[in-house]
């Protein structure tokens, strides 16, 4: 009886699979499938454009060096090279060097892979400037199997963007899509040649646009598999068009962890178009040193926590010939606005040196627009500092400080009008993070000229609400609210 019950079971839920299949989907389901990606069409579109990227080296006598002093050795090639040299202070970045090579000095070696794309018939590649960097000969691979000897155009560190050229005509190149346009939660997908695989597809979404990571571009975060080997080719939208080029990834153990970053196409093609008219690419700069409005600062101010914070201004550049002056509050840069600190050296570097361009700032409750006129990026220079003066023996005031005067020659060699000298810190202001040494330009917007006119000005403040010090620190100047002390 058992058994043939369990066959009637077996039977009927047969049946009801095979009826199933035929029925119509519900709506529900129909649309789900048609939700499903396909990416076909746009990678028989984009795919031929894409090409692989090997370099050599000749081996040099003594060139095996280790790129991170304390840390073990990393190929260029390994994905967390990539990442600690872009995330890295400037002064930390390791220079790419070549893995220990096997063979005679002269002999060419392999020396890495990677990704490129075809941005013009004539034979113009689009790369990272990462993946060319310490070649001594580049060769690129089309799809058909045609293998090329190219030359580098040009190469551009600060964004990690470069062009090679090859002889060849009539080639597939990519369309460029319009990055404004993209959309976080979008998908995308990459083509590349990771671990030197050619031609290998890979998918996913946009998790975040304008990623900073504190170099000139804004990133596109994807959770697109790249792995080493993918850098340089291209992201894609469901059109087929390209919106970024894939740069580096994310990663605690040397493979993919579901975040990767792509530069902008836009910006890319930008630094692209320098590099193939004149080889190089130049940078407009203003001689200011800035940082972000806290909203604890902006609050304390009245105003919004938008803007840069100009900390500090190069003698002689063009930002003080302008009337800029450090605790101004840069809002818009020719016309567009300034959102956040890190968009103003994008929208200076992407200036034309020699421009004449109108800076709108906050200063002091006011706007004023200043005109300057853009100079080219140089070598970084800083300024020597003030050295502090004696402290005195004196009560330190409801903030926790103790000021004295500045003589006229402290006023000039911090290039300054007023201003008093912190001679020792306590209470608020020590917790504050103020300094013996630093010097106190404003409180609440108001100049100050010397240190009993400060202490009056401290006597009068709200005990109830923070006030507001602009602060000198050696070359820089930033807003640090204080809250005085209760009576």
């Amino acid at each position: 009886m058992m058994m043939k019950t369990l066959k009637n079971c077996l039977y009927f839920g047969l049946l009801s699979l095979v009826i199933t299949a035929f029925l119509p989907l519900s709506s529900a389901q129909a649309q789900a499938m048609r939700g499903l990606p396909d990416f076909t069409e746009l990678v028989e579109k984009a795919g031929p454009a894409v090409v692989n990227i090997r370099t050599t080296e000749r081996v040099r006598q003594g060139n095996a060096q280790m790129p991170f002093p304390g840390m073990p050795e990393l190929d260029e090639n390994d994905p967390l090279y990539e990442f600690f040299r872009r995330f890295l202070p400037p002064q930390q970045r390791p220079q790419p060097q070549p893995e220990r090579r096997r063979g005679e000095p002269g002999q060419a070696v392999p020396r890495g892979v990677g990704s490129g794309f075809v941005i013009s018939a004539d034979g113009f590649i689009m790369t990272n400037a990462h993946v060319i960097q310490g070649a001594d000969e580049v060769f690129v691979t089309l799809t058909d199997k045609r293998e090329f000897k190219a030359r580098v155009v040009g190469s551009d560190q600060r964004t990690d963007v470069a062009v090679v050229k090859i002889e060849a005509s009539n080639l597939p190149r990519v369309t460029i899509g319009d990055v404004n346009e993209l959309k976080v939660g979008q998908w995308v997908v990459a083509i590349g040649s990771p671990f030197g695989l050619e031609n290998t597809v890979t998918a996913g979404i946009v998790s975040a646009k304008q990623r900073d990571t504190g170099e000139f571009l804004p990133f596109i975060q994807t959770d697109v598999a790249v792995n080493p080997g993918n850098s340089g080719g291209p992201l894609l939208n469901m059109r087929g068009e390209v919106v970024g080029i894939n740069s580096m990834i994310y990663s605690r153990t040397g493979g993919f962890m579901g975040i990767s970053f792509a530069i902008p196409i836009d910006e890319a093609m930008r630094i692209a178009d320098q590099l193939r008219s004149s080889g190089r690419v130049t940078r407009g700069r203003i001689g200011v040193g800035i940082a972000e409005v806290s909203k604890e600062v902006a609050e304390s101010l009245g105003v919004k926590p938008v803007g840069a914070l100009v900390r500090n201004v190069e003698k002689d550049g063009p930002a003080e010939k302008a009337g800029v002056e450090a605790g101004d509050i840069v809002l818009k840069w020719d016309g567009k606005n300034v959102e956040k600190s890190t968009d103003l050296p994008r929208l200076v570097a992407a200036t034309r040196p020699g421009s004449r361009v109108t800076l709108q700032v906050w200063r002091k409750g006011q706007l004023r627009d200043l005109t300057v006129v853009v100079a080219e990026m140089p070598a970084e220079q800083r300024a020597q500092a003030s050295k502090p003066a004696t402290p005195a023996s004196a009560e330190p005031n409801a903030l926790g400080l103790v000021t004295s005067d500045l003589t006229d020659t402290q006023k000039r060699e911090l290039r300054i009008k007023g201003g008093v000298m912190v001679e020792a810190v306590d209470g608020a202001a020590a917790r504050a993070g103020l300094r013996q040494g630093d010097v106190i330009l404003s409180l609440n917007n108001t100049d100050l000229n010397s240190s009993k006119q400060f202490n009056d000005l401290v006597a009068k403040l709200d005990r109830n609400k923070a006030a507001v010090l602009l602060v000198r620190r050696g070359d820089s100047a930033s807003f640090v609210p204080v809250r005085p002390a209760t009576r």
